[in-house]
């Protein structure tokens, strides 16, 4: 792999995640060989069990325009795709000064994360990945 522009800008988890699909990374460890380098596998296969699995460029789109409303910071913005918070005291710690800033909106802002963006795929009952 290259680096063509250094800090060329931040990449949630489902861009990176169609990065590496796009790479030839797959579930099965014989299927990664070769095509990427393991510890790009070894990403690939975190990715796949958080919500960035289940994630399009549509509903990333449709949460950065719903979300301008809210005036977050970028990075708040791309944690909370990423950790995708289902109940305020997660947003609450991914956004600055959250009861400051948000008091009265934490509720809405919560609501539209879990409606725009999907939830991540359910954990084995086995606890095994």
């Amino acid at each position: 792999m290259k680096i063509v522009e250094a800090n060329a800008g931040v990449l949630t988890n489902f861009e990176v995640l169609q990065f590496l699909r796009s790479r030839g990374a797959t579930v099965d460890p014989m299927g990664c060989l070769g095509a990427v380098a393991p510890s790009e596998c070894k990403v690939f296969d975190y990715l796949i069990h958080t919500a960035a699995c289940n994630q399009s460029r549509e509903n990333i789109d449709e949460f950065l325009k719903r979300s301008e409303k809210f005036k977050l910071a970028k990075a708040e913005k791309l944690n909370l795709i990423n950790i995708r918070p289902s109940n305020p005291a997660e947003a609450y710690s991914i956004i600055e000064m959250c009861e400051k800033r948000m008091a009265d909106e934490i509720e809405e802002l919560v609501n539209m994360v879990t409606e725009v963006l999907p939830p991540p795929p359910p954990n084995d009952e086995d606890g095994s990945k």
